[in-house]
């Protein structure tokens, strides 16, 4: 690069944010960027203006690793699951492994594809073709495909992208697409929001967009984790005040693939002080605490949403006294599941749910 470089030269600096600064100190001189890439997936465009106006920019972005990578499939982008798994956690592909699906993940390094392997393998998706794209575009460009549970590759390239043809194994773990997952998938200890519960609550929760949702006694973190699946831009604090339930929902946060979830240890409603203020809470059935309520409310952003579940008297008491306070809907959840009695069946009642749902002025 000497010869067609004749300004000074600037490497790029760790942490990237010294890079930054080092460019806004330059600010009104006429400044060079080589990065490879789409700069603004994920590259330093997408980092750059979050503090440089476009128009203070000219952008000239080269092929992707997702475009190429495409490109030697033959595969359609708008029909492809692209997934940065770069300097992010490798749990986030967990979502997108249904089968049928076709997924460009690019890695963060040589060891990704393996790693990649080992989460297909023991996630029950073995039989998935894995296909890993070596320093595409360049000379040194190679494509070798395996199965994920024979994946055998080694000294891969630190610049790879791989393509996933998802098949499941019998038994394999598979998120629907749907609110309302089968309670086996959670990790609890019997304290969780049922699926047919849980179901009903994400939908008087009604998330939107970028928002944030605080879990008042997250138990096993099933609303929060739901609530996060819907879209990648919303987000979830679980509060918790028992530290192995605490570890538990990291724990089911990661298996979900929403390893973004924010766990606080800690008991409502002193755990809630200093918190970002949510645009919806959900309280679950088994309080009764009328200050964790109040404490709630008053950190509820206008506009926003609460949901609160009461399987007690006392919790209904309250869930009563404040919806005929301040409105707001009052429903009550009545689920029978089969079961057998005896050699015949019929029918089990559970636990009956009094939901309160109500929005801040």
């Amino acid at each position: 690069m000497g010869p067609v470089i004749t300004g000074e030269t600037q490497t790029w600096l760790s942490p990237f944010e010294k890079s930054v600064e080092t460019l806004l100190a330059r600010r009104g001189e006429p400044t060079v960027v080589l990065a490879s890439g789409d700069p603004f997936f994920y590259g330093v465009g997408a980092t750059l203006s979050r503090r440089v106006a476009a128009s203070e920019m000219t952008v000239i972005p080269a092929p992707s690793s997702f475009s190429l990578a495409a490109s030697r499939f033959g595969w359609p982008l708008q029909d492809t699951t692209v997934l940065s798994l770069h300097g992010r956690p490798i749990d986030l592909i967990r979502p997108h492994l249904n089968p049928g699906r076709k997924i460009l993940a690019l890695t963060s390094d040589g060891k990704g594809p393996a790693e990649l392997a080992v989460l297909l393998q023991s996630s029950g998706f073995g039989q998935s073709r894995l296909t890993v794209l070596e320093a595409l575009g360049g000379p040194n460009e190679k494509i070798s495909r395996q199965s994920a549970a024979e994946f055998s590759l080694s000294g891969i390239n630190d610049l790879n992208i791989c393509g996933i043809e998802v098949k499941a194994d019998a038994g394999a773990r598979i998120l629907s697409l749907s609110t309302g997952l089968a309670d086996e998938l959670f990790e609890h200890d019997g304290q969780i929001t049922k699926r047919e519960i849980r179901a009903i609550t994400l939908s008087a929760l009604a998330p939107r967009y970028g928002e944030l949702l605080w879990d008042i006694g997250a138990g096993s973190g099933s609303i929060g984790i739901e609530w996060m699946l819907a879209d990648p831009s919303l987000r979830a604090i679980a509060i918790e005040a028992s530290v192995e339930r605490a570890a538990r929902i990291r724990r089911n946060a990661a298996n979900f693939g929403v390893p973004g979830l924010t766990v606080v240890e800690g008991e409502a409603p002193a755990a809630l002080t200093g918190l970002p203020a949510p645009d919806a809470i959900f309280i679950g059935g088994g309080g009764s605490d009328a200050g964790v309520l109040e404490a709630a409310i008053g950190q509820l952003k206008s506009g926003g949403r609460l949901v609160a579940n009461a399987v007690t008297t006392e919790m209904e008491t309250l869930l009563l006294t404040e919806q005929a306070r301040r409105g707001g809907s009052l429903i009550r959840i009545d689920i029978a599941r089969a079961a057998p009695v005896g050699r015949m069946t019929g029918w089990r009642p559970a636990m009956p749910v009094t939901q309160w749902s109500w929005i801040k002025p």
